[in-house]
């Protein structure tokens, strides 16, 4: 977080995430033991038991992870429930501190809402009462994040992201900026006029919204030229595109993207 040692609210938030961060650290230990301890002495006669009494059990039983035996003997994996091993992938780390917010409070809503459907699969009580303590948890970190763009002034003072593009870059498209399009064929048989979104004033306070029921072109169709032939696109006999001598010093002349690889790559 750049400027957060200069700035209260910056240096605050940044506690909040480094305590948060942590606590989901301890999320991950207490659900990796609740794991452990799931698969630990379930006999086949009771796996078979609790697949007869839930059609939602059967089908994970049924489709059950070898892995957790041959891989992560009885614990654990670092992968979602489809197999799928963590990866840094995941973090949106895109250095705007209103949008990590955003992404933030919109993950603790979806982690939340399948923490619910687990809930809602088993009646042991010591999986309940886990899975309580994650919901009670999710709803207070939906609801901090969402604090947290109030505390640098809510959506009026943090939207639109990034909100230091000058007007001038959208130049003669800025009137589009706030207006809705609908594209059904026939715009008698679209709602999306009636929304909140397609008249008043935007929620960052900064424009209003308006409605184009009839969308129209702005540019004109283009077809693409054929590839240079070393790219190989076209089949034999057919047309290819021209190559252009490299580009050398002092040279203005301006190359394709093929060509700018090509000379990078040498």
């Amino acid at each position: 977080m750049r400027g957060a040692e200069g700035d209260p609210k910056m240096t605050m938030i940044k506690d909040l995430l480094l305590d948060t961060g942590t606590e989901e650290i301890m999320h991950v230990e207490m659900l990796s033991t609740m794991i452990g301890l799931l698969l630990s002495g379930a006999s086949p006669e009771q796996q078979a038991q609790a697949a007869q009494s839930s059609p939602s059990v059967q089908a994970v039983l049924a489709g059950m992870n070898p892995q957790h035996m041959i891989v992560s003997g009885l614990s654990a994996m670092i992968s979602d429930s489809n197999g799928n091993p963590w990866s840094g992938s995941f973090i949106t780390a895109s250095g705007n501190i209103a949008a990590v917010l955003y992404v933030n409070a919109i993950s603790e809503m979806h982690g939340r809402l399948q923490a619910s459907r687990v809930y809602e699969l088993t009646n042991d009580p010591g999986i309940r009462d886990t899975i309580s303590f994650m919901l009670a948890r999710d709803l207070l970190h939906q609801e901090q994040w969402l604090a947290a763009i109030e505390e640098l002034g809510g959506p009026t003072a943090v939207l639109p992201i990034p909100g230091q593009i000058p007007a001038s870059a959208l130049g003669k498209n800025e009137k589009y900026a706030y207006a809705v399009m609908a594209y059904a064929q026939n715009p008698a048989d679209t709602t999306t006029g009636q929304g909140r979104w397609a008249k008043g004033p935007a929620i960052d306070g900064k424009g209003e919204f308006s409605y184009i029921a009839e969308p129209f072109a702005l540019g004109m169709q283009v077809d693409l030229p054929p590839a240079p032939a070393k790219v190989y696109d076209s089949l034999l006999g057919a047309p290819t595109g021209p190559v252009m001598a490299p580009k050398q010093a002092g040279d203005d002349g301006s190359q394709s993207i093929v060509e700018k690889v090509a000379n990078k790559l040498s």
